[in-house]
């Protein structure tokens, strides 16, 4: 495989993963090389490699014919991924708090998400990254490469779930997000934890009462 190949690969993966996340290619959506390969302005050959990449990280599945789809997740295994992500997110806020390492980056999270806050409501697909990207940031912090691995799977497999189709959680989740970066920047490990261990619980409550309360 040529250079060039692997560097098209790549971008069709990060394209279709987004297109997955922001729910353009929805659950169950059949993967079609040739479609997706004219629709993103490539051959086939770094579509299939994408879907390869899809398949391994769990964001993709094959059917019962063998034809990739894009994956489902169910409620329940919603509830199995934000327990986990419980266990392993607060322990990663905790370590977070105490490892000073990029501070600079989160302090331009804080500011973004501030400025969704007071400015213009940003598209659930931007509020989705950047919720992503903090979460992914704090693993990071926390530094364990494992552990930061683990989460942003977790937390791929959130977001294939809700796909930003909650809105009432908009304002209560980015207080909560501010409130875990604050504890995080000022040392304090206690309230870092226990501020993700709250805003899990909190998007665990919402999609349940979203699912039994959709109006």
């Amino acid at each position: 495989m040529t250079q060039a190949t692997e560097t098209l690969g790549a971008s069709a993966f990060k394209r279709l993963k987004a297109m997955i996340l922001d729910g353009t290619l929805e659950p169950g959506m059949r993967l079609s090389e040739t479609k997706l390969a004219d629709q993103l302005g490539v051959s086939r050959t770094p579509v299939r490699e994408a879907i390869k990449q899809l398949t391994t990280e769990g964001m993709a599945t094959r059917s019962a014919g063998g034809t990739p789809v894009v994956n489902r997740i169910s409620l329940n295994d919603l509830m199995e991924i934000l327990h986990v992500r419980s266990l392993l997110e607060c322990e990663a806020a905790r370590k977070a708090a105490s490892s000073g390492k990029f501070d600079a980056e989160l302090l331009v999270l804080r500011q973004k998400v501030d400025a969704f806050l007071q400015g213009p409501r940003p598209s659930a697909a931007e509020h989705s990254a950047l919720d992503l990207e903090l979460h992914n940031l704090i693993a990071r912090m926390a530094g364990s490469g494992l552990l930061a691995d683990l989460i942003e799977g977790l937390k791929i497999k959130t977001c294939m779930y809700d796909q930003g189709s909650i809105p009432d959680r908009f304002v209560p989740g980015c207080h909560e997000h501010l409130a875990i970066i604050d504890a995080i920047l000022a040392r304090e490990e206690d309230a870092a934890a226990e501020s993700m261990r709250l805003h899990l619980k909190n998007v665990r409550k919402s999609i349940i009462s979203h699912i039994y309360h959709p109006f």
